[in-house]
């Protein structure tokens, strides 16, 4: 994002009394037969994003940054470990996990989590997951193409960073060329417009980014998010790119919950 745009969202927050919170989140994946599986919990019904499917993850705490530290992203590196294991009771090496992208919603409500996404290559002592049964209440290992048939069915729930991620990881055939493409964090800090079907999220890139009309000419990319389905949308405006269509999900078999 560019400066004068993330300075006018600083005002914008401050004029609307919005507080940011810092989150941090790991996408936990491994190989299978069918490509990559990644874990997801379910939220309790009874909390912030109650019964979405969700990758571990929350807020970053005052004890996540330590004196000896040398950048921002360390303490976001902690959280998410300290995440994945009070959430799912995995252990993860923080030095083992990479940072791929940062997510920020848009200026308009009252809170506002700034959340960096880093993938783990799960090992065989990552398998093994205990929900904690209070704030998550069920866990599955599954596939990007299998959780987003499920979402396109209705049987599960998810919010748009979780959507766009699985998107993105179902293209990929194993964990190592998905950490082979990753250079460096990718920002999504997202304005978002209502339609007559549904919302259209842009992203910095896309033509309406700033004037939120969806029909202008130009590149796009964009979350579309309407009754009719959800997918994503990136190209240069000619239809040259690498997501211009959205995507037919058949319903899977059963993923695995091991």
């Amino acid at each position: 994002m560019h400066d004068s745009a993330r300075i006018a969202e600083q005002d914008m927050d401050k004029e609307n009394k919005v507080t940011v919170m810092d989150a941090a989140t790991v996408v936990v994946a491994r190989d299978c037969a069918d490509g990559i599986e990644v874990l997801m919990l379910k939220k309790n019904s009874k909390i912030f994003f109650g019964g979405m499917w969700v990758f571990p993850g929350g807020r970053v705490d005052a004890e996540d940054a330590h004196p000896e530290d040398t950048d921002d992203i360390t303490r976001f590196k902690r959280a998410a470990v300290r995440e994945a294991d009070e959430e799912a009771g995995i252990q993860i090496d923080a030095a083992n996990i990479v940072h791929f992208s940062h997510w920020m919603p848009p200026p308009v409500r009252p809170k506002r989590f700034s959340t960096h996404f880093f993938l783990a290559h799960a090992t065989s002592q990552l398998m093994d997951v205990e929900v904690d049964g209070g704030e998550i209440t069920e866990h599955m290992w599954t596939t990007p193409r299998q959780a987003l048939a499920r979402r396109h069915a209705g049987e599960i729930e998810v919010v748009t960073p979780t959507f766009v991620t699985l998107d993105w990881l179902r293209r990929y055939a194993r964990v190592a060329d998905v950490i082979a493409d990753i250079n460096g964090p990718v920002k999504f800090h997202t304005h978002i417009t209502a339609v007559e079907d549904g919302n259209i999220a842009f992203y910095h890139g896309d033509v309406a980014y700033n004037s939120l009309d969806p029909s202008a000419p130009g590149p796009r990319r964009r979350a579309n998010m309407l009754k009719s389905g959800w997918w994503w949308e990136e190209h240069d405006g000619n239809g040259n790119g690498p997501w211009t269509q959205p995507v037919d999900f058949e319903l899977p078999n059963e993923s695995s919950d091991k």
